[in-house]
């Protein structure tokens, strides 16, 4: 990984629809094997919560362990009293269904099942961010808040070096855990015969009074690219200057998808 981060030093100009935020925005794009940064905009140093781009990383830890079998084993129900923000949540949940619905609840589950020493020991061993797993001052809740707005922090240059070291399989886990985490990543189509894999979050800075601030949302999407024998990994960030009507996550999501065949032309 530290090859990676010597290499993020150039920057390129995108216009992307990072512009048209406010806050810590940023976009990295990195070639995997070369280790050439492409694009390199906006303020990509600062760490701040990685929400559910998180899960690729609890993925690994589960299925270094063991808790987590394939791709659709094992299968949890819902239970009363479980996070249903979204409808989407509210059903038995496998692997596969627990990234690409980004179910809160699949996490907490397998989180209580690592337990705090193999989270924090998994969280220090992938040099993801700070690596806090603490949870919220005073509440003890590492396990099941850690990476929602809370304790664990990462920079969009930290994101791509932990996605750069996953797709070459060097993680401190099993080659077949990053395999397993790799296969059930979400998939979408780009132009001009790209395939991006990635994982989105979305997440809150706090005000000063320790309360979200639900006026400024942060939305990610990280992940990798294939076209032929052609790979990249990429990070996107943005932070709204206002509420949005759709989720900041996806319009990371959607924007880089869009922005991806042009950058990596260049």
């Amino acid at each position: 990984m530290k090859h990676l981060f010597a290499a993020l030093c150039g920057i390129v100009v995108l216009s992307a629809t990072t512009a048209a935020f406010a806050g810590p925005s940023c976009t990295i794009v990195a070639d995997a094997e070369s280790q050439k940064v492409i694009v390199q905009t906006g303020d990509c140093a600062v760490r701040t919560t990685p929400a559910s781009t998180f899960k690729l990383a609890m993925a690994v830890m589960g299925y270094d362990t063991g808790i987590l079998k394939d791709a659709h084993n094992p299968t949890w129900p819902f239970k009363p009293g479980y996070p249903d923000f979204l409808e989407a949540w509210k059903h038995p949940t496998d692997p596969t269904r627990w990234l690409a619905y980004s179910v809160v609840w699949y996490s907490q589950v397998l989180t209580r099942h690592l337990g705090p020493v193999r989270f924090a020991r998994y969280a220090r061993d992938f040099h993801y961010g700070n690596h806090d797993v603490s949870g919220n001052p005073g509440k003890h809740d590492g396990l099941t808040q850690a990476w929602l707005s809370s304790s664990l922090a990462i920079s969009p240059v930290e994101q791509v070096a932990f996605l750069d070291a996953l797709v070459h399989r060097t993680l401190l886990a099993s080659p077949m855990a990053q395999e397993k985490t790799l296969a059930i990543m979400p998939t979408f189509p780009a132009a001009d015969g790209w395939t991006v894999h990635g994982k989105t979050g979305q997440g809150f800075p706090r005000k000063p009074d320790g309360s979200l601030d639900h006026d400024h949302a942060i939305g990610w999407f990280v992940g990798y690219a294939e076209n032929g024998p052609r790979r990249v990994v990429f990070a996107r960030r943005i932070q709204d200057d206002a509420p949005q009507p759709v989720f900041t996550s996806l319009r990371a999501r959607d924007g880089l998808i869009a922005d991806l065949p042009e950058v990596v032309g260049r």
